[in-house]
């Protein structure tokens, strides 16, 4: 491990305080709270320093970390990727349910030395790939995680390209995200619904609702429609969107 990853970590063994993890109280994470700095680590390594998704909370990760520990046999006893790990929760939760082994994957560096520090913390073994697997081959694996992909269109591309290569290899899927824009839709099963809190909100204080997916792959997608339940979730949250949206636009006018 180089030297700007080791002091990384004690940057952030110091300054991002260890918390529950908001309705999954039996898993804790380093997080960035105001006082953090962030931007000591950005001084650290001012061009290996990315987005520092790995520091925030966020809706489908949440959710996706909760139906895990609740529904350990999706998990229990199979080799498990978490693609996109950014923090670990979901890998972390995986490996709590009774998973034979957990990879995490990420792009950044930086949040596989938080996953190693958090993984650490919570008496769980996970073991970290910092890659780029979306254009390669389906993983070794035997179900596959995915918390919060879905925020930028080309990237959802990929992601969905990816699964759909690990789905025909017989590979599971779950897919945890608060129905973003990107998501797509036509090729996920909801099988759960949670309120949760979500750092990319534009109230991240508040909660909205994210859903937990199954991912199925395009030829059976066809044979089969978007359910009543999933129709409902996105009118629901689409409605919730638009009020914080509104909201929003109400308190910009008044300045």
């Amino acid at each position: 491990m180089d030297g700007s990853i080791v002091q990384a970590q004690r940057l952030i063994e110091a300054h991002f305080p260890l918390v529950p993890v908001p309705s999954l109280p039996e898993i804790v994470l380093h997080r960035a709270v105001p006082t953090s700095g962030l931007w000591r680590l950005a001084e650290v390594d001012e061009k290996g320093f990315g987005n520092p998704y790995w520091a925030y909370f966020w809706g489908g990760g949440l959710a996706l970390a909760r139906y895990v520990l609740d529904h350990s046999r999706v998990v229990t006893g199979l080799s498990v990727l978490d693609l996109g790990t950014g923090s670990g929760l979901v890998a972390i939760a995986a490996a709590k349910a009774g998973a034979k082994d957990v990879v995490a994957v990420d792009i950044d560096r930086y949040a596989a030395a938080a996953v190693k520090l958090n993984a650490a913390k919570n008496d769980v073994v996970v073991s970290t790939v910092v890659a780029d697997i979306l254009d390669g081959p389906p993983p070794d694996a035997d179900a596959i995680l995915v918390g919060d992909l879905f925020y930028e269109s080309d990237l959802a591309g990929r992601v969905t390209r990816f699964l759909e290569r690990c789905a025909k290899a017989g590979i599971s899927i779950l897919i945890g995200d608060p129905l973003r824009a990107y998501l797509p839709r036509p090729r996920l099963r909801l099988v759960m619904e949670y309120p949760q809190m979500d750092f990319a909100s534009p109230h991240p204080s508040l909660s909205r609702n994210s859903g937990v997916f199954t991912f199925v792959s395009e030829s059976s997608s066809s044979s089969c429609p978007i359910s009543v339940r999933m129709r409902a979730f996105s009118s629901e949250v689409e409605t919730g969107s638009r009020k914080e949206n509104a909201s929003k636009q109400k308190r910009e006018h008044r300045f």
